[in-house]
């Protein structure tokens, strides 16, 4: 289907859509219902949505109760050309937020990536992903802001952003809270609390509590042999913690309020506290590449080597373990594999000295034969597995913040938003599904951050203009500690890293409505930021030194020692970097890259009545750049990466209709997207690279009608044209096409981006003859398929999906408790939401959406 026909056909979908919410809504032109006013911070002032001139998809707090959306990534089927998923590639935890909005955003959690869709709550910038899947807890609202915020809102926000604002305490004592349970034995109880405490001073303390088994079981693998496997526990990792389920939740959450109102000043102190110690992402193997064709690019042909395929096939990791057992000395020796297949450690790693491989399966002692890896660990239930080895994912996430608003004029305002945050993060998961160890991932991170924002906000010429000018400081500092395990520890990787960063940014915007029909938006945001980053990724057991014949079979490497293939020692040949440690295979001592950056926005506005606005606009945002960081292979040099750039054209208009019973709010926007950062699997490595450019073309619609008293629809439609117009060379030979892999080339489309997204959400509500109200809601969602990775890989492809959530309520007539029966997922579509393919270590993974689920919830207030 050619680009302009699809781009027709989203118009006319979209016109048709509003075609028929219009007629609806026609036909109770008498109804005294109207369409509910949002009101936002878009523009860091308090607007009606519908007067900013920019795409927002705005959530109350009601109905993200009624629509049972407890996190962030929830939000993603309500929300047109936006893609969110808790838990990216080998994470192994579901607060791990992947966010996409227009085709732009980042799949990953490591320190050295940042977000390209930004997360702020209350203001406050979330630097991390890990911990950005909040538990959405007494919340007031959340906007998701669509194309790049970099004026108002900085760096990492080239998608757009996704504000989340929690509610303030009243002036009066009130509780609300309620009790969940559910499927999978679900447990979750929440309640908020206002407090006054004395004149103009309040407070309000808030609180959660979840629990949920896993939907994935583990199950025992049928053959006696899988007891003869070296345990989980005998490889570096950041903790130890296996479980019974995957995918399970075990968390609780704080939050507390002090406001002070006085006579010009307002001040709001807040602190909060998120406890998660859950077992680990659900996992399940859909694949498995022990062996690959021998001309395939991935595939290490090294003449005198073990990875010397002969014939039309050879292997990678997952094939010389395989290889190991199952050969006789004679057939490792002609392969050169004596070390390779021998004690897996080396004397400098005495953490990891395991015993050898060599021919267990063949030294006539059946009591240490292995199980080899293959397909046979593919189970035919998603929802069951073999793995035996990590599970968990613990969190501890709190921070302190101060908003302070003084009225410097009527017409100005001072405000400063001040915070500092604190996370704690480690997970593990066991990706390879089976009770071998050939792909044990575990991960350690801790980070602080520190933020300061200025805004001096006002109006002048009665209010015709409005601007906000502000200043910006941000300070991040923190380590991440990759362990991952490969094909019994063939290759074991022990990566600390350490990472610095420093931003300041000054900003500013004015919106001028120099008459009635006109308005003008111009502002702009210069930013300079500096990176500091120290690498200290190694391998425990030495594997090139075994490779190229510098190490004997019980694990004694000889980097000193003369290199077989050349005059030259081995550590020297072999690239590896650090004289003082020799298996250490990133390029010692600290980097550092600084970054500025202008982004400008221009906007014009048209208001021909009072309910309906047409506007243009032009923006840019950056993303910034890194390192790469997860080496497996000796570099001399650390591997930069630059920064991300987004342009964007948008027109779009908002509208209130048939006496504002249907609001109807349109875009339609292209975007130029250079210096693509994409996480490629090079090897066993994921590698980040500026990959190339890509134009995205897209149109959304939005519509809410309330055709008859009680009848609320909630509707919309996305499309979505995002392809590559350059893709580097070097990315193209890592990228496919292959046996596995569609690849990326030009033309070929972006990541996590659907071509369509349509949702439609009908609510009706009417009064019992005792007072009680009753409220029936439905959720329908249809998104085309989705690739989940940057190579395209065919196996994490994501088909079109249809999703149909419901919900009935009872209020009591004086409102003090409700009883609400629901279901999500009714029709139990299955699909893989994130996933990774490393076919050098033999594995392809992924997890699968939540199955159906019912849930029954009692809430109360007074």
């Amino acid at each position: 289907m050619g680009r302009k026909t699809s781009f027709r056909q989203a118009l006319v979908a979209a016109s048709a859509l509003s075609a028929l919410i219009s007629a609806t809504a026609a036909g109770a032109a008498h109804a005294q219902s109207v369409v509910e006013e949002v009101v936002v911070t878009a523009q860091k002032r308090s607007e009606n949505v519908q007067d900013v001139p920019i795409a927002i998809s705005a959530f109350t707090a009601n109905a993200l109760q009624e629509r049972a959306v407890g996190n962030v990534a929830q939000l993603s089927n309500l929300a047109p050309n936006v893609t969110l998923d808790g838990g990216t590639p080998f994470s192994g935890s579901p607060s791990v937020l992947s966010a996409y909005v227009r085709g732009i955003g980042s799949d990953d959690f490591a320190f050295n990536i940042d977000p390209g869709v930004g997360i702020y709550v209350d203001g406050v910038y979330l630097a991390r992903t890990v911990g950005a899947n909040q538990d959405l807890l007494d919340v007031e609202r959340i906007e998701i802001l669509k194309g790049p915020q970099g004026t108002l809102f900085g760096r990492n926000t080239i998608g757009g952003a996704i504000s989340i604002v929690t509610r303030d305490p009243g002036d009066a004592f009130k509780f609300t809270g309620d009790v969940t349970t559910g499927s999978f034995n679900l447990l979750q109880a929440r309640g908020s609390a206002d407090l006054p405490l004395a004149d103009g001073l309040s407070s309000s303390i808030t609180f959660g509590i979840k629990s949920r088994e896993g939907y994935v079981e583990r199950i025992p693998y049928p053959d006696a042999r899988a007891a003869n496997t070296t345990s989980y526990t005998a490889f570096p990792s950041s903790g130890f913690d296996t479980a019974s389920r995957e995918g399970g939740e075990n968390s609780w959450n704080l939050r507390g309020k002090l406001k002070w109102t006085g006579e010009r000043t307002k001040a709001v102190l807040a602190a909060d506290y998120t406890r998660e110690d859950s077992g680990g992402l659900a996992n399940t193997l859909i694949g498995t590449t022990e062996t690959v064709p021998g001309n395939f690019a991935g595939t290490t042909n090294l003449p005198g080597t073990a990875f010397d395929p002969t014939g039309t096939t050879g292997f990678l990791f997952g094939g010389l373990y395989n290889f190991c057992i199952g050969a006789t000395p004679t057939q490792i020796a002609a392969r050169n594999a004596q070390a390779l297949c021998g004690v897996r450690g080396t004397q400098y790693s005495p953490s990891l000295h395991v015993a050898s491989l060599a021919g267990v399966n063949v030294d006539s002692d059946p009591n240490n034969d292995r199980l080899p890896y293959d397909g046979r660990f593919i189970s035919k239930d998603i929802d069951k597995s073999y793995a035996t080895g990590n599970s968990f994912s613990k969190l501890t996430n709190w921070g302190l913040g101060a908003t302070v608003e003084h009225s410097l004029a009527d017409t100005v305002t001072l405000k400063s938003i001040t915070a500092y945050r604190k996370l704690l993060w480690k997970s593990g998961t066991d990706a390879d599904g089976s009770p071998l160890n050939i792909a044990q991932l575990s991960f350690d991170m801790k980070q602080w951050q520190f933020s300061q924002e200025l805004q001096l906000l006002g109006s002048a010429f009665d209010k015709k203009l409005n601007y906000v000018l502000g200043g910006y400081y941000f300070k991040e500092k923190g380590s991440l500690h990759d362990f991952v395990t490969f094909d019994e520890g063939l290759l074991q990787v022990d990566g600390p890293n350490q990472l610095e960063t420093k931003n300041y940014a000054a900003f500013g915007q004015v919106d001028w409505r120099p008459i009635d029909l006109i308005g003008v938006t111009i502002g702009g945001r210069y930013t300079k930021e500096k990176k500091l980053f120290e690498g200290g990724q190694q391998d425990l057991n030495g594997f090139n030194y075994k490779l190229f014949g510098c190490s004997d079979a019980n694990g004694n490497i000889t980097p000193n020692g003369a290199f077989p293939l050349a005059p030259v020692s081995c550590q020297t040949a072999l690239n590896y970097p650090d004289p003082a440690n020799p298996v250490r295979v990133y390029a010692p001592g600290v980097n550092d890259q600084e970054f500025s950056n202008f982004s400008p926005k221009v906007g014009v506005q048209l208001h021909p009545g009072d309910d309906l606005m047409a506007y243009v606009s032009w923006s840019k945002g950056y993303k910034t750049g890194g390192w790469t960081t997860r080496l497996t292979n000796p570099q001399l040099l650390a591997q930069p990466f630059g920064e991300e750039k987004a342009t964007t054209w948008e027109v779009g208009f908002k509208s209130k209709l048939l006496d504002k019973r249907l609001q109807l709010n349109g875009a339609a926007f292209t975007t130029q997207y250079d210096g693509i950062q994409l996480n490629f699997q090079q090897g066993t490595s994921p590698t980040i690279r500026n990959a190339g450019d890509a134009k995205i073309d897209g149109v959304e619609l939005e519509a809410v009608a309330v055709p008859v008293k009680g009848l609320t629809i909630n509707a919309s439609a996305g499309w979505l044209h995002a392809r590559y117009t350059e893709v580097l060379a070097g990315v193209l030979a890592v990228s496919g096409p292959n046996p596995f892999q569609a690849g990326t080339f030009v033309g070929a489309p972006l990541p996590k981006t659907p071509k369509w997204k349509i949702n439609v959400s009908p609510r009706y509500q009417f009064t019992l003859g005792n007072g009680g109200t009753i409220t029936a809601l439905a959720d329908w969602t249809y998104t085309s398929s989705i690739w989940n990775n940057a190579q395209r890989t065919y196996l994490l492809k994501r088909p079109a999906v249809q999703v149909v959530n419901a919900s009935l309520s009872y209020a009591d007539p004086g409102g003090a408790w409700t009883v609400t029966a629901g279901g999500t997922n009714l029709t139990d579509k299955r699909y893989l939401t994130t996933g990774n393919e490393n076919i050098a270590a033999g594995t392809i993974f992924g997890t699968y959406s939540r199955p159906r689920e019912a849930y029954v919830r009692f809430g109360v207030t007074f």
